[in-house]
């Protein structure tokens, strides 16, 4: 999917939310590319505000979405990063205003909200997109770059984890949103597991899955374990566990030839809370002793991490914006790992 006519730089934009989201990733990847211009952040939160002034002293901050959509005829863009129940609603009113719009990720809390976006932003020719930036993780693009380059052989299952210790749950939003809200590490993390393994091994079809809400108290699921059927043959197992004392190895693929195992996280999210930005020594490098290893047991050797580029995504969306070209994530991409995450919740 394309924009419209092509649109001249600095493109206006509006981020809407300064959570982690709105702070960690994309108010600094605006921040750091020209092609940009980051004009309004909308948070109602004090703390917060103070905050984005502080940070961006040439943003106005907003305390409303409403205040912000008022602004609509001097923006080009809305960067919407709040929780996941107002995506599809912000999205929605930010396209009639005639704004391209980024969504986090999950893209909207139905497939059916999804698809009204995709049409809206369809019908008025206006940038659509969703930012699945684990595409630019530092170990998947080494696995893809393995996978293209066959030295696995036949892959016959891959799996993929996202674990970690979170006994409390640190946002009051998180802990009463259910999944008909987007609420839920199924809606939280599945949209970057089941996206990847879409990603590396095409159209899939769930075939089991496990959810459990291990808190109790009437909290959404937090332990799950999906698998996909690949239309190509390849089995994915995919876990998402937020109470995991050890967390398993991120990466293990199978093939014919050989196995590919990674430990760790990418270091993107933790150099950018830290204040690394792209472009500085060291950013998105991994340490030699996490990269992956690949072969057979006792004839393993280590491979080296491509560099993360979570830049890449604002870059290629600028080229959208600039010159027409496609955008970063096919939002019809993210609608599919809805209709998966569907699926799931009504017991496959």
């Amino acid at each position: 999917m394309t924009g419209g006519a092509a649109k001249t730089a600095p493109i206006r934009t509006a981020l809407f939310g300064y959570g982690l989201g709105g702070r960690v990733f994309h108010a600094p990847l605006l921040g750091l590319n020209p092609q940009y211009s980051l004009d309004v952040i909308v948070t109602a939160e004090a703390g917060r505000a103070a905050a984005a002034a502080a940070a961006y002293p040439d943003a106005a901050v907003l305390p409303s979405a409403e205040a912000a959509l008022e602004r609509a005829g001097s923006l080009d863009l809305a960067v919407i990063s709040t929780p996941p129940g107002t995506h599809a609603p912000l999205a929605r009113a930010a396209l009639d205003a005639g704004l391209g719009v980024v969504v986090d990720k999950p893209f909207a809390h139905t497939p059916e909200a999804a698809s009204g976006l995709i049409e809206l932003a369809a019908a008025k020719e206006l940038v659509l997109s969703v930012f699945q930036n684990r595409r630019w993780d530092g170990d998947f693009l080494t696995l893809q770059g393995l996978l293209q380059r066959g030295e696995l052989g036949t892959v016959t299952r891959f799996e993929s984890r996202m674990e970690s210790w979170k006994p409390v749950v640190s946002k009051a939003w998180k802990a009463a949103t259910g999944a008909a809200d987007g609420g839920g590490i199924l809606f939280d993390l599945g949209p970057h597991l089941i996206d990847q393994a879409l990603e590396l091994f095409g159209p899939a079809e769930p075939a089991y899955a496990e959810v459990a809400a291990r808190r109790g108290g009437g909290g959404p699921d937090d332990d799950v374990f999906v698998v996909l059927q690949h239309a190509a043959g390849v089995l994915s197992h995919l876990w998402m566990n937020s109470l995991a004392p050890q967390a398993g190895d991120r990466f293990r693929v199978t093939g014919s030839e050989a196995s590919w195992t990674k430990r760790g996280t990418d270091p993107q999210e933790g150099q950018l809370d830290a204040g690394l930005r792209p472009g500085s020594p060291g950013y998105g490098l991994e340490e030699r002793e996490r990269w992956g290893q690949l072969g057979r047991d006792g004839t393993t050797v280590p491979v080296p991490t491509e560099p993360g580029r979570y830049q890449d995504y604002y870059a290629r969306l600028a080229d959208t914006f600039l010159h027409g070209s496609p955008v970063p994530v096919d939002p019809a991409d993210s609608l599919r790992g809805l209709e998966i995450i569907r699926l799931i919740h009504a017991g496959l």
